[in-house]
């Protein structure tokens, strides 16, 4: 029998906090690792930056495997596959220790794949978005390391802290093999098949593109804070730890508010909101600021970005519900790797100029194209819900431009009148005349139009087959803001239809 949702979304939660705790290790301790091993600034930025390459890539493969094979196994997978490069990051003597060991535990990382893969199987469509806000909880893990790790290794040094992590990946292996579900449902579509079905889908690169920025940001701030105000700001790195978990904090927290709001709202109206937000942060941390205003534009960041991470994971699976795995994988990695490149940029970007505005300043510009390409899908997916909705409707319904020319039928025109769309598309509306009619009716019918901006009354036309029909006709003049005509519109229903 499978076992309870709830406990599903509490395991899966608790594990990728776990996952992430592991995944930020080294930048949690990268202040008390550079008083052991000489780093330079350029190295700090590439050894904090190397683990998030691995949890990028490998978010693509571990969610369309948690499809196939289900969450406990994958979950216990991941777990057993942290313990080498845990051990060996706590022996690390030398920049090259830190760099192949970091790029391993970055599987903590991937394991964000596996719930929102898994855990949108257990619950209805309207309540996807909620459900990946709370397991998106789990992203608190990078502040839970980010603020005690410094704490205990003042006390016992941090290669010990380092250790302690072993007991928190044995502890996690033993709960997902007691607690994990084994009969959860699994897809066994292969990968490729998946990948056919979605790749050439421009939706999929636009939510990739918005997580890599939404998350991206989080990651980037994540990896970067810690040492960056230390060195900056002259803060402890005790202060700088504690920050940094607010900031996460913060984004974590309004994660599964960001879902429940796009549960309830349109995610595409949020999202606007999200990019305005992150582009305004942008401008304001790249006219370097002291510590005061850049604390409240690192917050705005993660208000912003926390709800956008919510938002966009309810749109992977309200439009790829049968590739889910695959789709998640795909834009959780993209949302990874936009973590990767912003400190390493930011470091040259200061190497070059001596400060960060240009690199700040980038993530402004990235946040307003984003902030543009979502209008854009906002305003499509307005048409589309019309076009729907006409296409729907038991009446049959032309649309005819200014000059008397069709351009538009639905199919109940097609199922009433015979005539498909490319019959009928480019035509004049006398196609459809049956000579029962005379000219003095028509002319008639055009000065009311004219005068009152609508017809409507009883009519005889004829259908492809030439069987004559009465229809009852309601005909609408559009016009533009200036009142001039653009599109006359007629709505009919099939008389003869009715009476049989």
């Amino acid at each position: 029998m499978t076992k309870k949702p709830s406990i599903q979304v509490s395991l899966q939660t608790s594990s990728l906090i776990a996952g992430f705790m592991i995944w930020v290790l080294i930048s949690s301790l990268m202040p008390s690792i550079k008083e052991d091993i000489a780093l330079t600034a350029g190295q700090v930025s590439l050894v904090t930056a190397i683990p998030v390459i691995l949890g990028s890539v490998l978010r693509v493969p571990v969610g369309f495997f948690t499809n196939r094979f289900g969450a406990r196994m994958i979950n216990i997978i991941s777990f057993l596959i942290l313990l080498p490069p845990v051990f060996y990051i706590s022996r690390a003597d030398s920049f090259l220790d830190l760099v192949l060991g970091g790029f391993f535990i970055g599987v903590g990382g991937a394991t964000f794949s596996i719930g929102v893969t898994s855990l949108p199987k257990y619950y209805p469509k309207e309540k996807h978005g909620l459900i990946n806000g709370i397991y998106g909880i789990g992203n608190i893990g990078t502040a839970v390391s980010t603020f005690l790790a410094p704490i205990v290794a003042q006390h016992l040094g941090w290669q010990k802290t380092v250790q302690l992590y072993l007991i928190l990946i044995l502890a996690f292996l033993v709960l997902n093999l007691v607690f994990g579900d084994k009969k959860e449902a699994k897809i066994n579509t292969s990968m490729s098949e998946q990948i056919k079905k979605v790749y050439n889908n421009s939706t999929l690169w636009f939510l990739c593109l918005f997580y890599f920025i939404t998350f991206g940001a989080f990651v980037a701030f994540t990896v970067f804070l810690p040492n960056f105000l230390v060195t900056n700001f002259d803060l402890t790195s005790v202060d700088a730890g504690i920050r940094t978990a607010i900031f996460i904090a913060v984004a974590t927290a309004l994660r599964p508010i960001g879902g429940w709001l796009a549960d309830k709202c349109n995610a595409y109206i949020i999202l606007i909101f999200v990019f305005v937000g992150v582009g305004l942060s942008g401008i304001l941390l790249s006219f370097s600021p002291n510590i005061e205003w850049y604390t409240i534009g690192s917050l705005s960041v993660a208000v912003s970005v926390g709800i956008g991470n919510g938002t966009v994971f309810k749109l992977v699976p309200l439009y790829f519900s049968k590739q889910a795995g695959i789709v998640n994988g795909v834009v959780a990695a993209m949302g990874g790797l936009g973590g990767f490149f912003p400190p390493l940029i930011l470091s040259i970007v200061f190497n070059i100029t001596g400060h960060y505005a240009i690199g700040f300043m980038a993530l402004s510009q990235f946040a307003f194209i984003s902030l543009i390409i979502v209008i854009f899908m906002y305003y499509k997916d307005q048409k589309n819900i019309e076009r729907k909705i006409l296409e729907g409707t038991v009446e049959g319904i032309m649309v005819t431009n200014k000059h008397g020319e069709i351009e538009y039928v639905n199919t109940a025109f097609s199922n009433i009148t015979g005539y498909s769309k490319d019959d009928v598309i480019g035509n004049k509306p006398s196609i459809l005349h049956s000579g029962k009619q005379d000219k003095a009716y028509y002319e008639k019918m055009w000065d009311d139009i004219n005068n009152q901006g609508f017809w409507q009354g009883e009519i005889w036309n004829k259908r492809k087959n030439d069987e004559i029909y009465k229809e009852w006709l309601h005909i609408t003049c559009i016009k533009n803001d200036s009142g001039s005509v653009q599109y006359y519109v007629g709505m009919f229903n099939d008389l003869s239809m009715n009476h049989k």
